[in-house]
């Protein structure tokens, strides 16, 4: 009884669509990123060496590159919140799930061999909620713009009224 309720909340907080990462795809990894007040995306493009608990809502990948010959591994939740989108570039022909000689390796011994896909069909996965949350932010961007714009039109129309004041002042005292 217990495990249906937690299945039911677990699976309340899964995103609808993931795309169906696999060891050894390389994939491209858009992260939300939050500085102080601020926030963007960070990319991530790496080679996945491993999946753990693939229809879980702890579902996870881990991603490896080499920055500056320095391999550098993360690991992703798939059904965080800070994961925007996951998309795939590759993919390569693999029989294991956890890549772990490829640590070992560098250069041309570290290519995968790779596998024909259809890459548009893998990476369409459609999200409703998050289509309207990109619509939300573009419509308060649009709202920002115009009223910074109006605001700079007002400060401006201020300025000239102020410029006329002045004009008029310094005529009458010339008179």
């Amino acid at each position: 009884m217990s495990f249906a309720l937690i299945q039911k909340v677990a699976n309340s907080y899964k995103k609808p669509g993931v795309v169906d990462a696999r060891s050894g795809d390389t994939v491209r990894v858009h992260q939300k990123i939050k500085e102080g007040n601020k926030e963007r995306i960070q990319i991530f493009e790496g080679v996945v060496i491993r999946t753990d608990r693939k229809d879980s809502l702890t579902s996870r990948i881990t991603v490896r590159k080499v920055a500056s010959g320095v391999g550098v591994e993360k690991s992703f939740l798939l059904h965080s919140p800070l994961v925007e989108k996951v998309e795939i570039v590759r993919r390569a022909k693999v029989r294991r799930n956890y890549l772990s000689y490829l640590r070992s390796r560098s250069g041309k011994s570290a290519r995968l061999k790779n596998a024909n896909f259809d890459r548009e069909a893998v990476n369409d996965v459609y999200d409703p909620k998050a289509a309207e949350e990109e619509a939300r932010l573009k419509e308060e961007k649009a709202k920002a713009a115009a009223e910074k714009e109006a605001a700079k039109r007002a400060e401006q129309e201020e300025l000239e009224k102020k410029q006329a004041e002045v004009e008029a002042r310094h005529k009458e005292t010339e008179a």
